[in-house]
């Protein structure tokens, strides 16, 4: 995939293109980048025109517009989008990122003709022990001090132990080395990600539920500690979805298991 950036109305965004076909988006979480996406886009390029998104204040793309909120960063990726021709698109987000998609396709159902949300946020986010606990990690970034070993010890299954389990992974080796590298090539270049953080603990995303008319597609790890069933549950009910609940998995399903992931969009692709 190539790199292009996008000119949203005043956010610039970096996007990550590449294949031709339908077109499928991906919106990474909070504290990601479009690299997160690398074991996942390749099983879908062939088919597919893939864009994978840097959100505003992550990766290089600039930063929120002033006041943020949800809106912000709706607008943002509405607007690039538009700009890269790639709508209607079925859209992929991964916790921040599946929040973020629901509001997209709630208020621009023009833009989506299908969701596949990955242990999406913005239910158990609201918690106030999460919204301490996030406020705190963006705060301090403890992944951009990380970041600089990813490169030197992704291969090594200690080291992937060591970082990922068990609040993100269920089975750090699970991981593949390509996918560690991933989630660690842009953490240190993120101008903002704090006005993600605010937006995602404040926003209570079950009241766009009644606004999403597309299909929609739930994938979740069985043991993902920290947006937990209860979470998927509440997703699948609000928005009358169904559910795929992944094995011996935990938050990263987008690392963990790309397969699956490829798997349920195209399910998600037949009923669109």
């Amino acid at each position: 995939m190539t790199a292009a950036t996008r000119h949203g109305r005043s956010v610039r965004l970096r996007a990550r293109v590449g294949g031709s076909g339908p077109p499928i988006v991906l919106l990474h979480g909070l504290g990601g980048g479009a690299s997160n996406w690398v074991d996942v886009a390749p099983l879908l390029v062939e088919r597919h025109r893939v864009v994978a998104l840097d959100l505003p204040g992550h990766g290089t793309s600039a930063p929120p517009s002033t006041g943020g909120g949800m809106d912000a960063f709706v607008d943002a990726v509405a607007a690039a989008m538009t700009d890269l021709q790639v709508v209607p698109a079925v859209v992929a987000g991964h916790s921040f990122g599946g929040q973020l998609a629901v509001w997209l396709a709630a208020r621009r159902p023009e833009l989506v003709r299908g969701l596949l949300l990955i242990a999406a946020a913005g239910i158990g986010t609201r918690a106030r022990r999460v919204r301490v606990a996030v406020q705190v990690s963006t705060l301090i970034r403890p992944g951009r001090l990380v970041a600089p070993f990813g490169p030197r010890f992704a291969r090594r299954a200690w080291f992937r132990s060591a970082v990922f389990r068990p609040f993100f992974v269920s089975d750090g080796r699970a991981i593949s080395e390509r996918a560690t590298r991933g989630f660690f090539a842009d953490m240190r270049a993120h101008t903002d990600t704090r006005a993600a953080a605010r937006a995602m603990v404040a926003d209570d995303v079950m009241r766009a539920f009644p606004h999403v008319r597309c299909p929609t597609l739930l994938l979740w790890g069985a043991r993902d500690r920290q947006l937990g069933l209860e979470d998927a549950y509440a997703f699948s009910r609000g928005l009358r979805a169904p559910l795929r609940v992944v094995a011996d998995c935990g938050h990263l399903l987008i690392g963990e298991r790309p397969e699956a992931v490829a798997d349920a969009l195209a399910a998600l692709e037949r009923r669109s």
